[in-house]
């Protein structure tokens, strides 16, 4: 159940699939250089593998703890999460005002796959604080982020985000939670919050939650919701710890996984209301809140890359040891020689660098669009991140869960035993499809507001740009490369028809179109990540680099992987009329 984080694969995609030099070039970081950006990769790899991994199986079985209120994290993860923070590591994107790095998200998203891949529910507690990190330093008043990003930054004091409410699931349109205005500036908040991961917990002095609400005079739906800031302590005029604020955990969920990870049921308000203050504009919070919301998807989908990753280095090394079966000449050999078992094992290293790299392509043009100094460059990236982020979440966090379950098959019957640590990557994976919004939610977000953008000018030019790739590749006569330029060819020709057909169809069949957004979501994700792993492929051709495997990889994933793309277009642009069938009547009877 050993992890050793693969820095040197997560170095070249950030390299060449990413560009992290062309960006480091252009000046867009410019307290930063690709020394330094190595050392960052080889030191947050070592704690990753040394430090958080060996947490992963004892956080599993011993879990978080909930008595009398209180929340008691696994042994030994306290001091673990100290000596993480001693690091510097948890002030990584912070602002550089309030004691943070300003590091890029490339750097970022390439150093929490390792963190992810370590112990998922070790790093969603600094994943959520960084995101509260960004919101309150792009949105708070002076006298707010004075007064909390400081000791966020340093990690002294975590995070939290509160959406969901009882009765509401994914509509926030209705949701409950008052927020009553105080003659002082604050606002007395009541309601009840459920699914708040790290709501309550013992690894910090204080927790500083961003909590959705509404004032008694607001609009109805979401135009009424604004954000605050509610922390678990008050702080007083000098920065230390005051009384205890009127909000609690009553309940933490047992889950399915991540059972170190406390999952709580906020209540607010029995002693009066928990003093909070407005952050961004009022009934604007969803505006604020999107903030860390979309950063948080993309944090999710590098989660999906990160449980396989984890689940393929323990399959591989399962399947080089466990003897079973004969070869040709009648000798004892251990399963990996098995060709359906080498499929398996291809298949989930080809997924997991697709998602590997479709995760990093977003980070990158998040970074374009919050550092370039040319404005049609800020603006184009930043329509691409918004094009790429729906299918970051959803194609790479559908894929961790099917990496996590071959890697259980691997396993065999062994797999189904907690004792091999097979199921728990298993387990830990099934929530990433659901955090921050569904899969079929991303799905949906990316068809109706993300392929409209520009009038369907952004995702043309995505396919543009895979289609320049996609030449490169065919120009290049590698022997090495089979038939992976034709292969992608065909994704690339599937995402187009797809994706004009989704255009059209949306102007006068909104519900048909919907009936594809998850297949078309599927579809997305395969003809990027084959046509960027391609991209690898072919920097590494040109070196002969760090991650020699790269072309094996991204051949597998054109010639057994990518040939679902034709399939998927036809039952996009073809299928649709289940949705307006019986169909469904009839199979109830």
């Amino acid at each position: 159940m050993t992890y050793r984080a693969p820095v040197n694969q997560i170095a070249a995609a950030l390299d060449d699939i990413a560009g992290m030099p062309e960006l480091i070039e252009s000046g867009l970081f410019p307290s930063l250089d690709g020394e330094t950006v190595e050392a960052i990769l080889e030191e947050a790899g070592k704690f990753a593998s040394e430090q958080i991994a060996p947490l992963n199986h004892q956080g599993d079985t011993e879990g978080a703890v909930f008595q009398d209120g209180d929340v008691k994290m696994p042994d030994g993860w306290a001091e673990t999460y100290r000596q993480w923070c001693e690091a510097g590591w948890c002030g990584m994107p912070g602002p550089g005002d309030f004691g943070g790095q300003e590091l890029p998200v490339t750097v970022l998203t390439a150093v929490g796959e390792m963190w992810q891949a370590a112990s998922m529910a070790f790093a969603l507690n600094p994943m959520l604080t960084q995101g509260a990190v960004e919101t309150i330093a792009r949105f708070a008043s002076e006298e707010l982020k004075g007064r909390y990003l400081p000791k966020m930054n340093d990690g002294s004091w975590s995070g939290t985000m509160q959406l969901t409410e009882p009765h509401a699931g994914s509509d926030l349109s209705t949701l409950k939670t008052m927020a009553r205005p105080q003659d002082d500036g604050s606002y007395l908040l009541s309601g009840t919050k459920i699914f708040i991961t790290y709501g309550e917990h013992n690894l910090v002095e204080n927790i500083v939650h961003m909590v959705l609400a509404r004032t008694p005079d607001a609009p109805e739906g979401t135009r009424g919701i604004s954000l605050f800031l509610v922390p678990k302590f008050l702080v007083n005029s000098d920065g230390s710890l005051g009384e205890r604020n009127d909000i609690h955990c009553i309940s933490m969920e047992h889950k399915l996984g991540i059972h170190a990870s406390p999952t709580c049921v906020m209540q607010m308000g029995d002693h009066g209301g928990a003093r909070g203050w407005l952050v961004g504009e009022l009934n604007r919070g969803l505006h604020a809140m999107f903030t860390m919301m979309n950063r948080a998807r993309l944090a999710v989908g590098v989660e999906g890359a990160a449980i396989a990753e984890r689940a393929y280095q323990q399959a591989l090394v399962y399947a080089q040891e466990r003897k079973q079966g004969q070869d040709e000449e009648g000798r004892e050999t251990a399963i990996i020689a098995h060709p359906d078992v080498k499929r398996m094992l291809l298949s989930m290293k080809a997924k997991t660098a697709a998602a590997r790299a479709i995760c990093f392509m977003t980070a990158r043009m998040i970074d374009i669009a919050e550092r370039s100094t040319d404005e049609k460059d800020r603006n184009a990236s930043d329509a691409m991140a918004s094009l790429l982020t729906p299918v970051a979440k959803a194609f790479s966090t559908d894929i961790g869960v099917e990496v996590a379950s071959d890697g259980v098959q691997v396993h065999g019957g062994m797999g189904y035993i907690e004792e091999t640590g097979a199921a728990q990557h298993f387990r830990d994976a099934r929530i990433a499809p659901i955090y921050e919004g569904t899969n079929g939610i991303q799905a949906i977000d990316l068809i109706t507001r993300k392929l409209p953008l520009e009038n369907g000018a952004v995702v043309t030019r995505h396919i543009s740009d895979l289609k320049a790739v996609l030449a490169e590749v065919q120009a290049s006569n590698v022997p090495e490369f089979g038939r992976m330029g034709d292969r992608l060819e065909d994704a690339v020709d599937a995402l187009e028809r797809a994706t004009a057909w989704m255009l059209e169809t949306l102007k006068t069949d909104a519900r048909s179109a919907l009936a594809g957004a998850t297949p078309y979501t599927r579809l997305f994700g395969i003809a990027s990540g084959g046509i960027w792993l391609a991209k690898g492929a072919l920097a590494q051709n040109r070196s002969n680099g760090r991650d020699p495997d790269r072309i094996a990889t991204a051949r597998f994933f054109a010639e057994m992987l990518s040939v679902e793309a034709p399939g998927l277009a036809m039952a996009i642009v073809e299928g649709s009329s289940w949705v307006e069938s019986d169909l469904l009547d009839t199979l109830a009877g």
